[in-house]
Parts: C-alpha cells; sequence; structure tokens
C-alpha cells in the first residue's frame, strides 16, 4: 500500500465508513522490492533459532519504532532466562515443566525457552526425534499470549516459522490481551479458559 497505494475503508467527517484512496509511491519501487528480498532472506537464513548457532534474530534488522512495541534484546532475554534457570535448576530438563510468556512482543522470550527445552540432555534422551520433542514442547510446554493481530502474526510466524520441513500439530500460542484481565483481578479464571 505505501509503495502502490490503493483503496482502504475509512470514515467520514459523519462516522460513516466509505472508500478512500491512496496514492503510494512513498518508496522508490526498485529500492523497496530489493529490500524486501534481502529481508526475506535473512529471515530465512535466521529462521532456525534453537540451533544455538545464531547470534543475532531477525529483530536485530528491525530498527527501533516511533511507539511503544519495543522488542526486547536478545542478550537480556537470555539473560532472563538465564535467572530463570538458576532460580530453577534442571527446569528445561523436565518434560513436565510449563514456561509462558503472558504479554509477547516478538515472541523471543519463546524462543529461547524453545531452544533450551530443545538442547536439554535430558530431552533429548526422552525425545531422540528432533520433531517429535519440538512437538511435546509447543503441546505441553509453551505458552503465550499476544495483545494485538499484528504482534500476534510476528509472534506465530517467528516461533513456529523455524522450518519447512517439520510441522508443529498444536501450539499454544494465543491472541488475547491479557492486560484488562490482570487489572481486572481475572487473569488464571480467564487463562484457564483460554488454554484449558
Amino acid at each position: 500500500m505505501l509503495r502502490d497505494g490503493g483503496d482502504y475503508t475509512g470514515t467520514d467527517e459523519n462516522g460513516n465508513s466509505v472508500t478512500k484512496h491512496f496514492d503510494g509511491h512513498l518508496f522508490d519501487e526498485v529500492v523497496f522490492n530489493d529490500a524486501v528480498q534481502e529481508f526475506v532472506r535473512k529471515r530465512s537464513e535466521l529462521a532456525d533459532y534453537f540451533s544455538g548457532q545464531h547470534k543475532e534474530d531477525i529483530f536485530t534488522y528491525i530498527p527501533p519504532q516511533r511507539t511503544n512495541q519495543i522488542f526486547t534484546p536478545k542478550r537480556v532475554v537470555k539473560e532472563m532466562v538465564d535467572m530463570l534457570e538458576k532460580e530453577n535448576p534442571g527446569c528445561f530438563d523436565d518434560p513436565d515443566a510449563t514456561f509462558a510468556d503472558l504479554y509477547m512482543k516478538s515472541g523471543m522470550y519463546i524462543t529461547e525457552i524453545v531452544t533450551r527445552l530443545f538442547q536439554s540432555s535430558r530431552m533429548k534422551v526422552l525425545f531422540p526425534d528432533d520433531a517429535e520433542r519440538l512437538n511435546h514442547i509447543f503441546a505441553k510446554q509453551v505458552y503465550g499470549c499476544a495483545p494485538t493481530e499484528i504482534i500476534y502474526r510476528i509472534c506465530l510466524r517467528y516461533i513456529l516459522g523455524f522450518s519447512d520441513e517439520i510441522k508443529i500439530e498444536k501450539n499454544n500460542i494465543k491472541l488475547c490481551d491479557t492486560l484488562e484481565y490482570a487489572k481486572d483481578g481475572t487473569l488464571e479464571e480467564n487463562l484457564e479458559k483460554l488454554f484449558g
């Protein structure tokens, strides 16, 4: 839309729904197309986050935005998960342990949890097949709530977009703004409804 323009639904001064037109042409088409192709190539290159081979992630390549949607740097996420493990020794070796991010922005916290569970020596013994191990992790161990549709889509693509070969049968990543539930004291009750 920003590059090519097009029609969209808006409202008039009376609040009525109307079709409007945006001319676009905010970006040079060739430069824009090349930048998008490079971004897609880089995302694909960094998609296998749980292998531990990459020092960076795709969020390294997204400049800070003028919104409150700030992605926690990977270094900070790793420190958070290190502290979690220090306070709960062996938590990533337990196939029954559960982990949640109840207000996701990027999904990076969940991906670091998945990485630790996936790389656990004990989990490898219990689930020697990589696909079986990942399906167990996503179905029974990690939970997340994204507050908006766009963040939900970003998280899903990042968290589950690691491979074209491994199919995740069930995941517990949900679109749900938990802030109001936390404010009104109904978070636990609503999480029970959401996740069963």
